[in-house]
């Protein structure tokens, strides 16, 4: 599916002031494909702006960026790096399914914003976003829905950061979460929490969401995570 489809919906997007207004598919379900689910169970969740997606929004829309490098890993249609972005940032958004970095371009275009979007597997990542490091901002939005994410988020992160940066999950009490926050810690990464109440619509995760903040350690911050 395309943006331009006209079966596309149009979906606002809280932000703090900001006025994000982007085009999403009516249904990610409709876009289930059983052969890519059974190469690796992919299922479409891009398509959808789910509510940790929202909590992030808010949190970027009170920073200044001005100047900043972020990257949004397993951004779907790019939400949290377009906040970022009009807040100043040079931001990427990235995900692994090729039609989420297609609605990420065509949504940034339509709000006026200098972004990219790129396809990334977080299992092999792309010289190209490694080559770019430090990015000063990794950000995501509920993608430790699965004990495999974590895995290779701990071995992609070290990659991306530099002794300086920081990095931002926010996450809706996923129970794989918590493994990967305590491999952080006893890798070394300083780690604290805030607790959000949601925006907007409530999944069955509950109202509140989690958003885990970890900063690298002083020595070997480049060093894998094992979770």
């Amino acid at each position: 599916m395309h943006p331009d489809d006209p079966r596309c919906i149009w979906e606002d997007v809280p932000a703090g002031g900001l006025h994000l207004r982007v085009r999403r598919p009516p249904s990610a379900e409709d876009l289930i494909d059983e052969d890519e689910f059974a190469d690796d169970e992919r299922l479409p969740y891009w398509a959808e702006v789910w509510p940790s997606a929202r909590t992030l929004c808010g949190l970027l829309a009170d920073m200044d960026l001005t100047g900043c490098t972020v990257i949004e890993l397993g951004a779907g249609i790019g939400t949290g790096a377009m906040v970022a972005a009009m807040r100043g940032a040079t931001a990427l958004s990235t995900d692994w399914y090729p039609a989420a970095a297609e609605f990420s371009r065509w949504n940034a275009r339509n709000l006026g914003l200098d972004m990219d979007a790129q396809v990334v597997d977080w299992r092999a990542p792309p010289q190209s976003i490694i080559d770019r490091a430090p990015w000063n901002l990794i950000i995501g939005a509920d993608i430790l829905y699965e004990a495999r994410n974590g895995t290779a988020l701990g071995a992609l992160i070290p990659q991306l950061v530099g002794p300086t940066s920081e990095v931002v999950i926010a996450d809706p009490r996923r129970p794989d979460a918590k493994p990967f926050v305590q491999a952080m810690e006893a890798a070394g990464w300083e780690y604290r929490r805030e607790d959000r109440e949601l925006p907007g619509r409530i999944d069955e995760q509950g109202p509140i969401v989690h958003v885990h903040r970890f900063r690298p350690p002083t020595e070997h911050w480049n060093a894998p995570v094992i979770v």
